[in-house]
């Protein structure tokens, strides 16, 4: 037999062994976790620039290793946001808890594909682990699968699946089978405040956008329970918890008090606010979750587990599986758990290994924590910004604050001064047809003091915009 290495090959063994590419790396991950958590939230235009050093031809010949890092890190790291740092605060973006992020690096290097128990037994084991853990933490039902997923996109499709092929078969038809031409007719209802990924998945799986039964929403962006049309056996319901702008969450046990009594389906997108039942002060939050049939949640968000990690819950596990699973001559089903079962995909990362890490190392008491932490730096936001004659939008139940000035064009304009300071980072929204600046505390590495150096930022972006348009200052 033939053993011999290609030139290509001899480098890449030499690479391996030699240590030193990844020492770079090394390094290189150390110098910017050093400094993520006080340097500028946004990159600087000087630094944008320098982008352009990647924009160039497919190269002919392999590439040097060394010089392919020093260039990522160069370049690549100081153009990036630090999500992970403390005063990020513009999208519903988590850090990584620090024995979860070596726990990526460890598994980075495994390398694992998690569909099979005979591809990826450690992925199979720590799988069924997360899922009883999470049931559990959540107080779902006994039972209850879990798929891990890159994100609630991709859960609440898997969810939804899940419910339209239920919900057909209880009506004699088989959507694996038969497809969507000719099936009985269903229907959706959700509240006019619902995420638009509902709306995309809906869409992607023949449900249609504009065809669903959209309900009336309070003035936090709450479902209005008795706006809620008769529901039947055809429909899936979905709910809320967590609005994505005002934080709130739909009134759940009254809609599920409703589904129950018509044998409707319902889904819970909890992107970020699931994660209150863990937590004994927010858990009214999601009372009347446990009587759902499906939800998604996002580890990445509120837990602070790194990205990219989602996660799909189901009551019947059956059901999850039916619109999930895949059959071929070569899959190899054992009686272990197969993760490919719960999920789209077949060739999955095995995000769940730092997803076991985050939950051993917080346990219950350090994921109550955490949540507990995230909302009181959220009330204090909306009461420090509140005292600096900011207006607050919105009820701060849990993670989220809505911020607006004396006027839209001074909104717009205080933001665009905070997001250009790099002092701290927000997005923008419309609220009830108000431009307003959005708040979203997800990282643990917050601290009261990025709190009071993100509220200065307001003030100082605010006094900025008043004096350019001769203005008081704070003149509410």
């Amino acid at each position: 037999m033939n053993d011999k290495k290609t030139s290509l090959q001899e480098e890449m063994f030499s690479q391996i062994h030699g240590r030193e590419l990844f020492e770079q790396a090394k390094s290189y991950a150390y110098a910017y976790m050093d400094g993520v958590y006080d340097r500028n939230v946004f990159p600087t235009d000087e630094a944008i620039k320098t982008l352009n050093v990647f924009d160039e031809s497919l190269p002919k010949a392999p590439g040097n290793p060394g010089e392919i890092l020093r260039l990522l890190h160069e370049h690549g790291s100081p153009t990036t946001v630090a999500q992970t740092g403390g005063r990020y605060f513009g999208f519903v973006t988590g850090s990584s808890v620090p024995v979860a992020l070596a726990a990526k690096w460890l598994s980075d290097v495994w390398d694992q594909n998690a569909a099979l128990y005979v591809i990826s037994p450690v992925s199979s084991q720590l799988e069924a682990v997360c899922e009883k853990w999470l049931v559990e933490l959540l107080s779902l039902p006994v039972g209850t699968a879990a798929g891990f997923v890159s994100g609630t996109s991709t859960a609440t499709l898997c969810g939804l699946a899940a419910g339209r092929n239920e919900l057909l078969k209880r009506q004699g038809w088989d959507a694996n089978a038969d497809g969507l031409f000719g099936a009985p007719n269903l229907r959706v209802v959700v509240g006019e405040q619902a995420h638009a990924t509902v709306f995309k998945v809906l869409a992607l799986l023949g449900l249609g956008r504009a065809r669903v039964e959209i309900v009336p929403t309070d003035d936090q962006g709450r479902m209005i329970a008795n706006k809620i049309p008769e529901l039947d056996s055809r429909c899936l319901v979905i709910a809320q918890a967590g609005n994505v702008n005002s934080g709130a969450f739909d009134p759940i046990d009254e809609i599920c008090d409703r589904a129950r009594r018509a044998d409707a389906w319902v889904h819970i997108d909890g992107a970020f606010g699931l994660w209150a039942a863990g937590s004994r002060t927010k858990k009214s939050l999601t009372r009347g979750i446990e009587r759902a049939d499906s939800w998604s949640v996002d580890a990445h968000k509120t837990l602070n587990a790194p990205y990219d990690c989602g996660i799909i819950l189901c009551k019947y596990r059956e059901a999850l599986v039916a619109a999930m699973q895949t059959t071929a001559s070569y899959i190899l089903y054992s009686e272990k758990r197969d993760g490919m079962h719960y999920t789209p995909e077949m060739s999955r990362r095995a995000r769940v290994v730092e997803l076991w890490a985050t939950l051993k190392s917080l346990g219950k008491d350090g994921v109550e924590e955490l949540v507990d932490r995230l909302c009181d730096h959220a009330k204090r936001f909306a009461k420090n910004l509140c005292s600096k004659g900011f207006r607050i939008l919105n009820d701060v139940v849990f993670n989220q604050v809505l911020v607006a000035c004396d006027t839209p064009e001074q909104t717009k304009a205080t933001l665009e001064h905070i997001q250009r300071s790099g002092e701290c980072w927000c997005g923008g929204a419309v609220w009830n047809g108000e431009q307003v600046i959005r708040i979203s505390v997800c990282s643990w590495a917050t601290t009261l003091a990025d709190v009071e150096r993100s509220v200065a930022a307001f003030v100082n972006a605010r006094n900025t915009v008043d004096l350019s348009t001769n203005t008081e200052p704070g003149q509410m």
